[in-house]
């Protein structure tokens, strides 16, 4: 029963089939009156008021092939090669039946077509069925590649798989990473989605969605629009036929999602008259991808079968004709597809000419299935090895594949305006050599919106208003009080974040509407608010940790974290050989050794003459036991020699008194450090925490953070015993006031901190849980893409490193960790001072003492004039005036 079902539904299919075959309609001399014929299968009607300009130009250069071979007398059997047309209208059930239909009642040894790869997919196992060939000059399926499945089927238009090649190059070129696929629901869009996924994975680029186009409702499945909005992606591909591509960009011009928001990639053009002269600016920047002739790239090509089938198509449908250089390149593949089918049989026919048997067998059957095309083999192996140059280029088979293995080339047109009109202007060409290359004779791309500017293939975020949230966290961000010209005064934000945010929103134009929150604002709370869309991003110390990007995404890192130990500063347990001198500084230690020498030489010059040790050594041996007088006065041993002059003994004094305050602060600042140097850190690092040197209630941890998710998943097992800390500040405070003995914190916090405002505290060990701080965002936010090239931009150029020296490597704190203790030049001034006079005033008497004898035959000259002006003044003998004493002015 299901049999004669099958059989009464074949019947209907044929009756179809003859419908579409009366309704051709064509000004072309017919020629199916001989016995051998081809078959074209054309998608459309094969009238001039039905069919599309593909349709029609591709139907006549089958007509001229046809034609053409008449004219150069290439017969079978002594026949001229005749023809049949169908018109499938796109269904495979109508080019199926009608073939079945002729191929019933003609000779057909040979298929041109079909149209559609759809329709492929079924006519080519039917022709393997019958043992004839079939060429297709326009279904591109990558899976009618397969020779084991489609042994008889050949096509002169290349495989989708090489297009999904080239716009994966294509999009190389331009550095776009990414893309959204727009496909119809059949072999042709199906297959093609798939191979130009599989291209994208190839070349380490991304399909990140695929919309379906139905092509038996004409629609989206979705709404195109959400669908689009929706993702960060602004690159289209749309994989669809002719009249399905107009259909769908009429529906995204209606939806407003085509220029200049997104770049569109059509596989085909479409007819641009065909849209509203008001929507031509939102289809500028459109680009195709098509494959093309060699001539298209100055390769060289048949010219002379193709201007003799030109002048065919001009003499029987010159109405058709578009002018040799409109004519589309399936029209020159069909040619091709023809002009190979007829090469072969006449090649065939030559081979195995025998006057007593035609070189063609073909087994008659009412019914077509059980037709056959005898000795197949040497029709298909001429065909495999048939090697020529047609319209399109060099035409060339292997028995491997169906597809040609030469004259492949693509070109890309971009959708420009010129004289107000709408034209496809081609900017790009392809070959399996060159890749994709400028056009020679244009090749300027106008992308949307009438830019010269390369889209980056992402949502823009230019003009965008940005409802950005900011935490307070030095050096991270702070405020500062400033004054403008009219000395009013504002708050400014300033630091690490507000820096980047200013060099983000230069690079990427968009609108900062920036909300300044305290530093009691929660971590995790900010990461709930933007979930929550109350904010769009929010940029500080935020920890890049698995539990929030279940809730939110993040950049990729704007800093390098690590966790750090701060405490109280104590003083270094370094060893130190030379510890003993750390009571004076160098500058008092210069000074010491200069009052040594300078009282030294003093001392030689008062006693050299006066003191017995002194007299009778040289200068150098004089000098140096000068030396060890003053040196043995500081030191309190005491020297062999007493000084026997008054400037010595006042120097003495002043040695004495230096060596009196010189011991007292040495003892003093010595036993100080020794003090101090008893006093350790109590930690060295996390492992001290970790085991307990610290009571778990005397560390401070910064509440609902990643520090403190770290602390219970590290240290406490999930307990919470530290001392809960509410806000960064209440650390610093917490550890001077010792309510608590350590803390963790961001590296980058604490470094700024005890670098440039808490000079007594330290940081101990070193860095552990590495981890990075991002910018959070929305999951799936549109603008996604967009900031994370920025932020790589800004990684890349080193920008992070020059925030990060501007804001965390300022220091105005020690760098040594230790407490100084040492007497400084500056302390001891006053005493090396007061030395120093008193050393003058010694020396000042021994000067006095050194001019006496002067002073005396001075005071005895005056004296002698006054006796002899005034001889009554003379002293009497009894009386005499003892000018050994200069003090003596009785005379006087």
């Amino acid at each position: 029963m299901s049999s004669l079902w099958s059989l009464r539904w074949l019947w209907v299919y044929l009756l179809i089939g003859q419908f579409a075959i009366s309704n051709v309609r064509t000004a072309w001399p017919t020629s199916d009156s001989t016995n051998i014929q081809l078959l074209g299968i054309f998608g459309n009607g094969l009238n001039m008021n039905d069919s599309t300009p593909g349709t029609l130009w591709s139907r006549a250069m089958f007509n001229a092939a046809m034609l053409l071979s008449q004219q150069y007398n290439i017969t079978i059997d002594g026949q001229f090669i005749g023809s049949q047309l169908v018109a499938s209208g796109g269904i495979t059930m109508n080019a199926l039946s009608s073939s079945c239909l002729l191929i019933s009642t003609s000779n057909i040894v040979g298929i041109v077509g079909p149209t559609f790869s759809r329709e492929t997919q079924v006519i080519a196992p039917f022709a393997a069925q019958l043992s004839i060939p079939v060429v297709s000059y326009s279904a591109t399926d990558p899976g009618l590649s397969d020779r084991g499945a489609y042994p008889t089927f050949y096509r002169t238009v290349p495989s989708d798989t090489t297009a999904a090649l080239t716009i994966a190059q294509l999009f190389m070129k331009f550095n776009w990473t990414s893309s959204i696929i727009i496909y119809q629901n059949d072999a042709y869009g199906s297959d093609g989605a798939k191979v130009i996924t599989d291209a994208f994975n190839n070349n380490n680029l991304t399909i990140t969605q695929m919309i379906m186009f139905d092509i038996v409702t004409r629609t989206i499945r979705g709404d195109l629009k959400s669908l689009l909005l929706s993702s960060s992606i602004r690159n289209v591909i749309l994989w669809a036929e002719t009249d399905y591509a107009s259909l769908i960009l009429q529906e995204a011009i209606d939806c407003d999602v085509l220029g200049p928001q997104f770049i569109w990639i059509l596989s085909s053009t479409v007819q641009l008259n065909s849209f509203s002269q008001e929507d031509n600016a939102k289809l500028i920047g459109i680009l195709t991808i098509e494959p093309v002739v060699a001539s298209a790239v100055n390769e060289p090509t048949n010219t002379t079968l193709l201007n003799a089938a030109y002048d065919i198509w001009q003499q029987y449908e010159p109405e058709t004709f578009p002018g040799t250089e409109n004519v589309n390149a399936y029209a020159l593949f069909t040619f091709d597809a023809t002009w190979l089918l007829i090469r072969s049989l006449e090649q065939l026919c030559s081979i195995t000419n025998n006057l007593s048997s035609p070189c063609l067998s073909i087994v008659n059957d009412s019914f077509c299935f059980n037709r056959r095309l005898l000795d197949s083999s040497s029709l298909f192996d001429i065909i495999n090895n048939n090697t020529f140059l047609g319209v399109s280029g060099l035409v060339q088979f292997t028995t491997s594949s169906a597809d040609r293995v030469s004259g492949i080339y693509y070109i890309v047109k971009n959708i420009q305006s010129l004289s107000n009109e709408l034209n496809y202007v081609p900017v790009l060409v392809w070959s399996s050599s060159d890749a994709w290359t400028p056009h020679s004779q244009q090749n300027t791309i106008i992308w949307p919106g009438q830019s010269l500017v390369v889209p980056t293939g992402y949502a823009t975020i230019a003009g965008v208003i940005l409802r950005i949230a900011v935490i307070e966290a030095p050096p991270f961000t702070m405020t500062q009080q400033v004054a403008d010209a009219n000395g009013i005064i504002t708050t400014k934000l300033i630091g690490y974040i507000p820096d980047l945010l200013a060099i983000l929103q230069t690079n990427m134009g968009f609108i900062p509407n920036i909300t300044f929150l305290p530093a009691n604002q929660s971590y995790d709370g900010l990461i709930d608010d933007v979930a929550n869309n109350v904010y769009d991003i929010v940029a500080g110390d935020v920890t890049i940790i698995a539990a929030r990007r279940e809730k939110v995404s993040f950049t990729d890192s704007i800093y390098d974290n690590s966790l750090r130990i701060i405490v109280r500063n104590t003083a270094s347990a370094s060893p130190n050989f030379w510890f003993y001198l750390r009571p004076f500084s160098m500058g008092v230690r210069l000074c010491i050794l200069g009052s040594i020498i300078l009282s030294a030489l003093l001392m030689y010059l008062f006693e050299r003459k006066a003191n017995e040790t002194l007299r009778h050594r040289s200068i150098i041996s004089g000098i140096v036991m000068s030396t060890w007088y003053p040196l043995g006065t500081i030191m309190g041993f005491g020297v062999d020699y007493t000084v026997r002059t008054g400037a010595g003994r006042f120097l003495t004094f002043s040695v004495f008194f230096l060596s009196l305050v010189l011991i007292a602060t040495y003892q003093a600042t010595l036993t100080s450090s020794l003090t101090l140097k008893q006093t350790q850190n109590i930690i060295s690092g996390i492992d001290d925490i970790k085991n307990g040197k610290i009571p778990y209630g005397r560390i401070g941890i910064l509440t609902n953070s990643s520090i403190e998710a770290y602390y219970l998943q590290e240290i406490s097992n999930g307990i919470r015993n530290y001392y809960p800390l509410r806000t960064e500040g209440a650390i610093f405070t917490s550890l001077l006031s010792k309510v608590i003995d350590a803390a963790i914190m961001d590296e980058g916090v604490l470094e700024y901190e005890t670098n440039s405002i808490y000079c007594n505290l330290t940081l101990v060990g070193t860095g552990f849980d590495p981890s990075a701080f991002g910018i959070v965002f929305q999951k799936n936010w549109v603008y996604e893409q967009v900031l994370d090239v920025n932020i790589l931009t800004l990684r890349e150029s080193g920008t992070f490193n020059d925030l990060k020296s501007k804001w965390f490597q300022a220091n105005t704190c020690s760098q040594s960790s230790d407490t100084s203790t040492s007497s400084s030049i500056e302390v001891m001034t006053g005493l090396f001072v007061t030395f120093a006079v008193m050393c003058g005033l010694s020396l000042i008497f021994f000067i006095w003492l050194k001019l006496l004898p002067i002073r005396r035959r001075l005071l005895q000259t005056v004296l002698n004039l006054h006796y002899r002006v005034c001889p009554s003044a003379r002293a009497p003998p009894d009386s005499p005036l003892d000018v050994q004493n200069p003090f003596d002015i009785r005379d006087i």
